[in-house]
């Protein structure tokens, strides 16, 4: 608990993942991704639960083994690879309080394929979001300049083109100003902006920008890069 805020940690942690199969369990650095999060939680005493969100016994068991709890699995209808975050913390959220008898006012997510979150990147995202009264609060990372919209080409049937045609006036980067991805290193999210407003961003969200390389893990190459960069910063 934060300020008299109490806070649910969730891990989203499906089985089927399909661009690399059972991803979540995945090692980095010789621990499992899911593994990782429960390691990270037991760094940040002010969180008053952390769970898994899995279909998966095996992600489960992992979980519960480094930290996590696994008091539910996700039904089937929220197993897919369309359905949103919002559906899978509705859930989560909803299922705890019913389990706990409690409400929680916070909701974070912490996402499996981030393992270069810090438990200090985790208490600022939620101190952000209680200091200045926002409905959410992302991480985000500023996006290199050679990844910029107004770089961005399109090709159909051959022809090239810009995706927008602003992009044709720019001449040096410095003309660009300068745009923000997710990192997916952690999401803070208030209770009544998940049930009420029925989003993980409201109509007021915050952006804590975190410097440094921040890999979110999609692909095998994805992963060595995330071991790469970590390996970096300790020399």
């Amino acid at each position: 608990m934060i300020e008299g805020q109490r806070i649910l940690v969730v891990c989203p942690a499906r089985g089927g993942s399909k661009g690399i199969p059972l991803k979540n369990l995945k090692p980095f650095l010789g621990v499992p991704l899911v593994a990782r999060v429960g390691h990270l939680v037991q760094e940040i005493p002010e969180i008053d639960r952390a769970i898994v969100s899995t279909d998966s016994e095996e992600i489960a068991r992992v979980a519960r083994e480094s930290g996590l709890q696994a008091p539910f699995y996700r039904p089937e209808e929220l197993s897919g690879d369309r359905i949103s975050d919002l559906q899978v913390l509705t859930h989560a959220l909803l299922e705890m309080e019913r389990l706990d008898k409690v409400v929680y006012d916070i909701v974070v997510m912490l996402q499996p394929t981030s393992p270069l979150r810090t438990a200090a990147h985790v208490k600022d995202t939620i101190q952000m979001l209680i200091d200045g009264d926002w409905d959410a609060v992302w991480t985000v990372s500023e996006t290199d300049s050679k990844g910029h919209p107004l770089k961005q080409l399109t090709v159909s049937d051959g022809r090239l083109d810009y995706y927008d045609p602003a992009g044709k006036q720019i001449i040096a980067r410095q003309q660009l100003v300068p745009v923000y991805h997710r990192n997916g290193v952690a999401y803070a999210i208030r209770r009544n902006c998940l049930l009420e407003q029925k989003s993980i961003s409201g109509e007021r969200t915050g952006a804590l920008v975190i410097e440094g390389n921040m890999v979110s893990i999609d692909t095998m190459w994805d992963l060595e890069l995330a071991e790469y960069s970590h390996s970096k910063k300790q020399d």
